[in-house]
């Protein structure tokens, strides 16, 4: 049987680490193998050797020491023959020193021999012209295989001298090994077959490895199978790991948005509670206001008669008494009888009652269930787990969706409600459900409900927590809010109302990590973001006078040098350049910081934005309202106003990006807008509607799509807005964890990378929409 392994060659064997030894990383010396087939220096094992035992270092097997030590572990000949054929062909450069012949010396001549010029691959021997020649004349040697020493050294006879090499024997120096002995498996020189092996039968070398060869071959092809297997078991685990790691994903992410979703819907629910809060006090007030007035009216009158019988009462005479007496009890009798006192109040006051579920403390709005999953070995199995895991996804996504929304039925992903008997009860949801009676005092929606990945309160619903219908009446009320999606955009907008429709970006949170580094003097003071090479970004720290470098994950992967004394403000990576402002200078530097060059902009503008042009060959700065272009030169391309000469000085781009389309996307302070145009300057679209909330527009940042991510730092939030600048809602809100946020930069168009004040990065991937 032929082993299934290709043969490795002789030059692989002598060019590869095989004749190191893998303790002292030199060449073998003395080599010994172990049982399991490790080879290593002799010495070295000897120190590894303790207590009667030593451990491979490769495989980490414990092989006993024979009792005579290590020097009798089995010698490596095949190994020494290796290295005797490297050592042979390491003689150093030949012209710096050359080889002496060896017969030379032996010939009677004095001192050492002449310089070689041929090597003898039967004897072994280097050996000068006339020898070279001599050799080849006698009748013992004539059939020797002499070759050219520089030849010899080149490695060209590496194959021939292996084949007519010979191992020596230990115990006999200059004895080549010749013979198997069969009873001892030991290899014999000819003085060992004379004395302790005489009676024994053995074998020459050759025949024996013709007798021998067809059994290791046979155990070597069973190995190959044993491999095959394993190569094969080894795969079947890595898929079931990568299945795990794909699922656990599926499930972090599904974990992140139905989280998200809680907290929305919460928070909707808080608004909507304290509106119906708000109404019911301000119609009680009213109410109040009203009746006050009415009682102090009526207390203003009364008061006065009886004021006015008193005085007379105390000062008349006895005639004007009696002439008033008439009136006076007309009017006091009316008092009398007059209902003093209006119908009582209603006495409504305002009662929080919480779901009994939010009072448990063993009550899990999210939990995990593991399944076995059984190892798949073809397409059609992995399709079928694949869809196995989305359904666990939802089944999981429909608990918790029913547990939080406390009695409702859960919901698959399509948005219909999922029958009941489709999800068995825990303990912790049993004890949570409504009880009938209530749950039928509970505001009911109409229709299915919608998963928290889809439709999007509107405005009014987001404004309006409206008082129901008999809220004034005199029978109690009980405030119970509803779970509801919370609106992407809080304030009303212009323009086509896209929520729920699928057509938007929705965020991921993807990870976090802080800039500060060990040599950092100050605090981080991130002014510029932008790509910078595969899933890398390049952060300029103007505080610590940095152009830091992080992977999306956070890993610190060293900083740009920049100019001694420049403070990067505003950054941009080109091609094998990175360009940014600092002052009122603009820079373009290598990747190892040396300056190509560096213009001077207006001293009239605090800061200057810089962004990278799709073609990688360009870069813009904002400049005093305008816009120039430079290429890798750092001869100005163009120059332009947004909306053309018209606008000139009644602009202010504070931050600035560019759109793969082409397009230039601008946060103008002094128009108070976000502003869209082309690459002449011509308006497409501009913003500057109540979306803003009254804040000056942040930094930019646009998707591969056009989509238009604005950064509203004083009431940390991102919104979205499309390619021609419409607000269509929020994107990022404080509920992410923006707290003052800074600048953003897009990579790869599918993750935004937010720095807030303190200097922390969040990185958000975009899930595009519809997926």
């Amino acid at each position: 049987m032929v082993s299934q392994g290709s043969s490795p060659s002789l030059l692989e064997a002598l060019s590869s680490d095989f004749l190191a030894c893998k303790i002292c990383l030199e060449q073998l010396r003395a080599p010994k193998t172990l049982p399991c087939l490790h080879t290593y220096c002799q010495d070295c094992l000897a120190q590894l050797a303790d207590g009667g035992h030593l451990r491979c270092p490769e495989c980490r097997e414990t092989v006993p020491v024979p009792p005579a030590g290590v020097a009798a572990f089995k010698t490596n000949f095949f190994v020494n023959g290796l290295l005797d054929l490297v050592r042979a062909r390491a003689g150093g450069d030949l012209r710096a020193g050359k080889p002496a012949c060896a017969l030379c010396p032996l010939m009677g001549g004095a001192g050492t021999g002449g310089p070689a010029t041929a090597r003898c691959l039967d004897c072994a021997d280097d050996l000068c012209q006339a020898c070279a020649d001599g050799h080849r004349c006698t009748r013992q040697t004539h059939t020797h295989r002499v070759v050219d020493l520089v030849g010899y050294r080149a490695g060209w006879y590496d194959e021939e001298a292996r084949e007519r090499q010979a191992a020596q024997c230990p115990q006999h120096p200059g004895e080549a090994l010749r013979f198997l002995c069969q009873p001892c498996s030991q290899l014999l020189c000819r003085e060992c077959r004379l004395d302790p092996h005489l009676d024994h039968p053995c074998l020459p070398l050759a025949e024996a490895v013709r007798a021998r060869r067809p059994g290791l071959e046979e155990l070597l092809a069973g190995v190959d199978n044993n491999l095959s297997e394993l190569e094969s078991a080894r795969m079947v685990e890595k898929e079931a790991l990568a299945r795990l790691r794909e699922q656990a994903a599926r499930v972090g992410t599904q974990v992140e948005e139905v989280a998200e979703g809680v907290l929305r819907a919460l928070l909707a629910q808080k608004q909507e509670v304290l509106g119906q809060l708000r109404a019911h006090v301000e119609a009680a007030e009213e109410a109040a206001r009203e009746r006050l007035g009415e009682l102090e009216g009526r207390e203003q009158v009364a008061r006065a008669a009886a004021a006015f019988a008193r005085r007379v009462l105390s000062l008349g005479r006895e005639a004007e008494i009696l002439s008033l007496e008439g009136a006076i009890a007309q009017r006091l009798r009316q008092l009398q009888g007059c209902p003093w006192m209006p119908a009582p109040a209603p006495g409504l006051l305002p009662r929080l009652e919480l779901h009994p579920g939010l009072l448990d403390k063993n009550c899990h709005l999210l939990r995990l269930c593991f399944e076995e999953q059984q190892p798949q070995k073809d397409s059609g199995k992995d399709e079928a787990g694949g869809q196995g895991g989305d359904e666990a996804q939802s089944q999981t996504e429909g608990g918790a969706k029913s547990e939080r929304q406390g009695g409702i039925q859960p919901q698959s992903r399509d948005g219909a409600n999922t029958p009941k008997e489709n999800r068995a009860q825990t303990p912790q949801e049993e004890g949570a459900q409504t009880p009938k009676e209530e749950r039928a005092k509970m505001p009911q929606e109409d229709g299915a409900h919608t998963p928290n990945e889809g439709r999007a309160q509107t405005p009014l619903e987001d404004e309006g927590a409206q008082t129901p219908r008999g809220s004034r009446s005199n029978k109690k009320r009980k405030f119970k809010g509803r779970l509801k999606s919370i609106s992407r955009e809080p304030s009303p907008a212009p323009g086509l109302n896209l929520e729920g429709s699928g057509l938007l970006p929705r965020p991921i949170f993807s990870c976090s990590f802080p800039t500060r580094m060990p040599g950092d003097k100050r605090s981080p003071r991130i002014t510029g973001l932008c790509p910078f090479g595969p899933r890398e970004i390049l952060v300029a720290d103007e505080q610590n006078r940095a152009l830091k470098r992080f992977s999306l994950s956070g890993d610190y992967r060293g900083a740009v040098p920049v100019p001694e004394g420049c403070s990067p403000c505003s950054v941009a990576a080109l091609q094998g350049a990175v360009a940014f402002s600092a002052g009122a200078r603009l820079y373009l530097i290598s990747p190892d910081g040396e300056v190509q060059w560096r213009r001077a902009l207006s001293l009239s503008q605090a800061s200057h934005a810089v962004a990278a042009m799709p073609s990688g060959d360009r870069v813009a700065v904002s400049v005093s309202g305008h816009v120039e272009v430079y290429n890798m030169e750092g001869s100005l391309a163009t120059r332009f106003i947004p909306g053309g000469k018209a606008n000139r000085g009644l602009r202010a781009l504070v931050f600035l990006t560019t759109s793969p389309q082409g397009n230039f996307v601008g946060s103008d302070w002094q128009q108070n807008s976000v502003v869209v145009c082309d690459g002449l300057g011509q308006v497409i679209g501009e913003y500057r509607g109540p979306g803003l909330h009254g804040c000056q527009p942040g930094s930019v940042s646009v998707d591969k799509k056009g989509y238009i991510f604005l950064t509203l730092r004083e009431v940390n939030k991102v919104v979205i807005l499309d390619p021609k600048g419409s607000l269509l809602g929020d994107f990022l809100t404080a509920y992410h964890g923006l707290e003052k946020p800074r600048v953003t930069t897009m990579v790869d168009g599918r993750h935004l990378v937010v720095s807030l004040s303190n200097g922390t990065i969040h990185v958000f991937r975009v899930r595009p929409p519809d997926s």
